[in-house]
């Protein structure tokens, strides 16, 4: 006997505005090979190799934090990673602004209306981090709640969903804001040759989003958050994620990843949907082509499910924590219909969402 979908508490959470940004600098996937591939690969078959991994990701235009040709320079040579993060400081608080301002605007709401805050990002290191800068840059209260997350990689947008839906579910007029602020240019590893390098030099961009989430009673439109679960797979901490070191942030990407993936997304989502739950818009972290194929085999979903997420990979490239936010943006819905938010990240960890439209 199936266990019947959640049907809304009058308690529950409300995602009533995701404020999707971009950096200015926008080049197409061909541009950003040319100028990368002589830091990354010597004269002959390797640069061929780049260009075809390249291409092979699905990305065709990316946003960058800055013009693409001080990168070479950026990147290379000794104290780089001391210049690009110092760099993230400044770049994230200016995106994060704009999010923020937008998303409050889009829900109604001021600033001071904010009781609880969580950033998160893995492109960059800090303390006092982004956070704790907000609140004088857009006028956010002195006592909001800061929690700044790092370690969840790219599935902190939607863990940041479920974890402001614990905040405020249940109280009502309570105000949660979740930013996520993503320079993965400014990770770039000038000289690392490896697969994976490559491969994340042709996949990642930068993007930021902020989403409000409320109590019960907020007005207007939004996605009412009904259930939420996580789960980290076994056996799969080599999969992805950085190793840290003097130089930076050295990308851990396994090329088992969707095979991962597909042996445990399908049967995930079956113990937490076992009726299916009504679903008709899918929000899945674009992870690349192959991460998407997997889930979307793995899960059985119908053609054209993941389009969105295939549209924010092909125009922007993957954003990391900000990625399947972007795509939520970008998911239109009627009331009554129901969103599944999948997100994955390091440990493998993945993070699902339902959410029904109001």
């Amino acid at each position: 006997m199936s266990t019947p979908t959640p049907s809304p508490p009058p308690s529950a959470a409300t995602v009533v505005a995701v404020e999707p940004v971009l950096p200015a600098h926008r080049y197409a996937q061909s541009e950003i090979a040319e100028v990368l591939a002589p830091l990354l690969t010597d004269p002959g078959p390797g640069r061929s190799l780049l260009h075809r991994l390249h291409a092979a990701t699905g990305v065709r235009a990316r946003h960058l934090a800055l013009p693409l040709e001080t990168y070479p320079d950026l990147v290379s040579g000794p104290g780089a990673f001391d210049t690009t993060n110092a760099l993230f400081a400044d770049l994230a608080l200016d995106l994060a602004e704009r999010a923020v301002k937008g998303a409050l605007a889009t829900a109604g709401l001021e600033p001071h209306d904010v009781d609880v805050l969580l950033f998160t990002t893995v492109t960059g290191v800090g303390a006092p981090s982004v956070d704790a800068l907000l609140p004088d840059r857009v006028g956010l209260r002195p006592d909001v709640l800061r929690w700044p997350g790092f370690g969840l990689g790219c599935v902190a947008g939607a863990s940041g969903l479920a974890l402001l839906e614990r905040f405020c579910a249940g109280r009502p007029g309570a105000v949660g804001l979740l930013v996520s602020v993503e320079l993965c240019s400014l990770t770039l590893q000038a000289g690392d040759r490896s697969v994976a390098n490559v491969v994340a030099s042709g996949l990642f961009g930068d993007g930021a989003t902020a989403v409000v989430v409320t109590g019960p009673g907020h007005p207007g439109p939004g996605w009412r958050v009904l259930d939420h679960t996580s789960r980290v797979l076994p056996d799969s901490a080599d999969d992805l994620g950085w190793r840290v070191g003097s130089s930076g942030l050295r990308i851990v990407l396994s090329a088992q990843l969707p095979q991962v993936l597909a042996r445990h997304v399908g049967h995930d989502l079956r113990a937490f949907l076992p009726d299916g739950g009504g679903v008709d818009r899918w929000v899945v972290h674009p992870g690349g082509p192959k991460v998407l194929d997997a889930v979307a085999a793995a899960a059985d979903l119908p053609p054209g499910a993941l389009d969105t997420s295939r549209e924010v990979l092909r125009e922007c490239g993957n954003l990391s924590s900000s990625a399947v936010l972007h795509v939520l943006a970008r998911t239109a819905a009627d009331p009554g219909q129901r969103a599944v938010v999948l997100g994955v990240g390091p440990g493998v960890t993945t993070q699902t969402v339902l959410l029904e439209r109001v």
